[in-house]
């Protein structure tokens, strides 16, 4: 951030600003596959087949570098093809420490690809330091942790993780895409790979599926660089245009999203609907120093769970502005059932264990009028009242 001092301004000016063929401040949208060339050995630029680089693209990962503070990034057409990528860094005999509190497609890749492959993984309540500093064993290579993790927003301390695994001769890697570098970044916290799903706030639109992979130092930007080429999941430059556009207002679209989730949550504590509350930002919470001091806030995510005199089916049916759906981080608010959506891969019994119970609802709370959030969360609430 050479030009400026604050993110604000990174999030509109990083990376590669604009054109400079041009000087249109938007990058182009270089919608081709290929490029053509002068001669045998004479290509006229430095693009050749857009698998291997494109400028929207290039200028997109030199922004999400740049923002997470990485000697590279590399964007990829889904979060899931960005944790694919990762993987591909280990090999057969590995083992991959991950937190018990983790997004479902994670664990699923882990145990139902990578596994028969013979990367191994392990379980650990990676809040527990203790617990995470036993788990290694000569054929951990790397810990991956989210934090908050999805669903129950868990918070892991990252620098005092990452300096375990450090000792251990591991990599550190962190799942950023509930907090996005506007709030927290694990690189500085030592942490050696941070991974987005970029379709969620720094998408923040719902209309684009896309990932990332940010890398600290210019060995692992250089694996990972061939390990995009060479399995092909890249994004798109219509999706790489459409990225760059978001991330320009993430500032304010992320200072509008904690805004209303935090008065929310303070509101749903006070519900006595309300059996128990996940949100990183409230005082009680668990980890809630431990966010205070390696992010900005609590983010924008909040999950709980209603009395047994409530019905689930019946609260998600009387929502009216709130939608059930998947995914999150978009302007809308989105709520889901995570045991049968975002979860479900998970194995029940594994579920039950770590807390993500058949009465958990995950909300992503958008920028809408407050007012009209508190409304129908809570007239959605009250209609599901049986007893």
């Amino acid at each position: 951030m050479a030009r400026y001092k604050y993110i604000e301004s990174a999030v509109i000016h990083g990376g590669i600003y604009g054109d400079f063929h041009t000087g249109a401040v938007n990058t182009p949208i270089y919608q081709t596959s290929t490029f053509e060339q002068d001669g045998l050995g004479k290509p006229r630029s430095n693009w050749e087949y857009s698998r291997t680089g494109n400028p929207t693209r290039a200028a997109l990962e030199a922004l999400i570098a740049e923002l997470e503070g990485g000697a590279g990034g590399f964007a990829f057409s889904s979060g899931m093809a960005a944790i694919d990528a990762v993987l591909h860094l280990f090999k057969s005999g590995d083992s991959v420490i991950i937190s018990d509190n983790v997004y479902g497609g994670t664990f699923r890749i882990l145990d139902k690809i990578f596994k028969q492959y013979g990367l191994s993984y392990k379980i650990v309540d990676t809040t527990d330091l203790a617990a995470l500093e036993s788990a290694f064993t000569s054929d951990v290579k790397a810990l991956l942790i989210e934090s908050p993790a999805n669903p129950l927003l868990k918070v892991t301390d990252i620098a005092a993780a990452a300096e375990i695994a450090r000792s251990k001769g591991a990599l550190t890697i962190v799942d950023n895409t509930f907090m996005t570098p506007y709030l927290q970044r694990p690189l500085e916290l030592g942490a050696d790979i941070v991974v987005h799903s970029a379709t969620k706030y720094l998408g923040g639109h719902s209309d684009v599926i896309a990932g990332f992979v940010i890398v600290k130092d210019d060995e692992l930007a250089e694996k990972l660089h061939f390990i995009q080429n060479a399995v092909g999941a890249v994004a798109g430059p219509f999706d790489s245009f459409l990225l760059i556009r978001s991330i320009k207002t993430l500032a304010v679209r992320m200072e509008a999203h904690v805004s209303n989730a935090e008065k929310l949550a303070e509101a749903l504590k006070s519900n006595p609907a309300v059996k128990n509350i996940y949100y990183p930002g409230l005082k009680s919470a668990q980890g809630y120093e431990i966010q205070k001091r390696q992010a900005k806030n609590g983010g924008a995510m909040i999950s709980f769970e209603l009395h047994n005199n409530y019905d689930i089916n019946k609260f998600f049916e009387g929502l009216e502005m709130i939608a059930l759906a998947e995914s999150l981080g978009g302007v809308e608010s989105l709520v889901c059932h995570p045991s049968s959506m975002t979860h479900a891969s998970i194995p029940k019994e594994i579920r039950e264990k770590i807390g993500i119970t058949d009465t958990l609802v995950r909300l992503s709370v958008g920028i809408e009028n407050y007012d009209d959030l508190q409304n129908d969360l809570f007239s959605a609430i009250e209609g599901a009242r049986v007893l």
